[in-house]
């Protein structure tokens, strides 16, 4: 039991910082997602602050294409946030399924994902992330964006050193790529990578190492 009122029913993922279960609400015994930062890393101060931002950065947002913050809190050191659970399938497992995507299914998902992008740049925030892994898609079609957990918001504390890279390399804006500041542009931009993916069957940019394919974003031109 976590927060005294979630109870751990099971594991759905396991991410780079925490891992998100699925669990029951004792008090109105309704399901939610819980993220609980990573037993390795309880106590550790940069963690539990990313996660701290993550739930202030995602509890300020209202959409029907995000997945709705509850609550969160920390206990014996673990950081945990409980949300929405979204009852759907990852783009990525979508992609992998089907290499090339309906082009009516895919306007409809870059729609959905762009209006919830706007309510978060109006907001001042910058998810940073943008990928098919945190587009879930719901059987009834309706996009869920995820993951908050390297958003940035205006007058936010810094975490990350100066020209540290923060993203996912296939998707990486160029700006971002060497170590600007990241912009709402850039989370269209990864927006419009994931687009071409879903087209083409391929990514835009590929290389043997990560920074490989980050530098290729700002060196080659576009296929």
């Amino acid at each position: 039991v976590i927060g005294g009122r979630y109870i751990l029913s099971s594991r759905l993922a396991i991410g780079g910082m925490g891992e998100v279960w699925r669990a029951i609400d004792d008090q109105t015994s309704e399901p939610v997602a819980l993220k609980v930062l990573r037993p390795e890393l309880a106590g550790q101060e940069l963690f539990l602050s990313r996660l701290r931002i993550e739930a202030a950065n995602a509890s300020k947002l209202h959409h029907p294409n995000l997945a709705q913050v509850y609550n969160s809190g920390e206990e014996d050191g673990l950081g945990w946030i409980a949300m929405e659970l979204v009852e759907g399938t990852p783009l990525t497992q979508i992609l992998t399924d089907n290499p090339t995507l309906p082009i009516d299914f895919l306007l409809s998902v870059m729609m959905q994902t762009a209006n919830a992008l706007d309510t978060v740049h109006r907001a001042g925030i910058v998810h940073r992330d943008i990928k098919p892994g945190n587009i879930m898609v719901t059987p009834q079609g309706m996009v869920k964006l995820t993951d908050f957990g390297i958003s940035r918001a205006t007058n936010q504390v810094t975490l990350t050193a100066a020209g540290m890279v923060m993203g996912t390399a296939q998707y990486l804006p160029p700006e971002q790529a060497v170590g600007n500041p990241a912009t709402p542009a850039g989370d269209l931009y990864a927006l419009g990578v994931i687009a071409y993916e879903s087209l083409a069957g391929r990514r835009p940019f590929t290389g043997k190492r990560q920074v490989d394919i980050a530098f290729a974003h700002v060196n080659k031109p576009v296929p």
